[in-house]
């Protein structure tokens, strides 16, 4: 990930929020369900699309999921396509049965 972007769980917000420098770039909603972060919704804003920012604020949160021990459940489409082209996130995937 480029040095000056930073993804940031904000819990209070239920988003993770991506900053390039001191913009804020994105943000990736969720909702909390016990040990299991339901992803909903990604946005980058749109000036500085097409730059890779909605995969590094996906994988900056992914990463910080993974670090907690959580699980998720991707909703979101933009997220399901980012899982289906990085398969090394998808045990973070909580199992439907469960």
């Amino acid at each position: 990930m480029d040095s000056d972007l930073r993804v940031i769980d904000r819990p209070a917000e239920l988003a993770y929020r991506l900053y390039a420098g001191e913009r804020e770039a994105g943000e990736l909603r969720y909702a909390r369900q016990g040990d299991r972060l339901v992803l909903v919704h990604t946005e980058v804003d749109r000036s500085l699309g097409r730059q890779g920012l909605g995969s590094a604020l996906v994988r900056g949160a992914l990463d910080d999921i993974r670090t907690r021990g959580l699980e998720i459940v991707p909703r979101c489409p933009f997220v399901r396509r980012y899982l289906e082209r990085h398969p090394e996130y998808t045990d973070l995937v909580a199992d439907p049965e469960s």
